[in-house]
């Protein structure tokens, strides 16, 4: 089942915040600073995320290979992602992979007869569409609107697309109700 919100939209396991496939991608990792969870713990999760954020139309047959390479991937995009929200370098290691997986084949696309889309490949073609996605946002105009979620546990990288570049939160709805909530108690002094 899928929810949408402002800014994109809930999927039953997974969110799609951030404005970016390789975004959200790298927000499959939840509050990095504390309780570090981690959504794709499994070559099916692997699998299931792909379908959820739209890469492609039928699970792929992920093995452990494919998990590891998906987890390299996330953590150099994260990197990648957070260095430039902080003006930091990027890691040669970091901007290698994703410029490596990126070379390969991304899924196939073809417009059906009822106007929709089908998309097919496997974990590799997936991962490339997402490094390419990666590569596109750090290095393109949108690249000083990278941002990371202003709740204090929160560790989500988004894409700000507000007309003032003036949005503080990953989404109302996770963080920024929490957010105001945490500061409205901390005003009251009530825990």
């Amino acid at each position: 089942m899928r929810l949408t919100c402002q800014g994109g939209y809930y999927d039953e396991v997974f969110t799609f915040v951030s404005g970016n496939v390789a975004l959200d991608f790298a927000g499959t990792v939840q509050e990095r600073d504390a309780s570090f969870v981690d959504l794709l713990t499994t070559p099916a999760a692997l699998g299931e995320w792909l379908i959820a954020a739209g890469l492609l139309d039928s699970a792929a047959r992920c093995d452990a290979a494919d998990l590891a390479r998906a987890v390299e991937l996330r953590e150099a995009v994260y990197r990648l992602a957070l260095a430039t929200t902080t003006g930091e370098p990027w890691r040669d290691a970091d901007r290698m992979l994703v410029n490596r997986i990126a070379d390969g084949p991304k899924p196939s696309i073809a417009l059906r007869a009822d106007a929709g889309v089908t998309r097919r490949g496997d974990c590799d073609h997936a991962l490339a569409r997402i490094a390419t996605e990666a590569i596109e946002l750090l290095g393109g105009p949108d690249r000083d609107r990278i941002k990371q979620c202003g709740r204090d546990t929160c560790t989500r990288l988004y894409l700000d697309t507000s007309r003032a570049g003036s949005r503080r939160w990953c989404d109302m709805t996770l963080c920024g109700n929490r957010a105001k909530s945490a500061s409205f108690r901390a005003r009251r002094g009530k825990p």
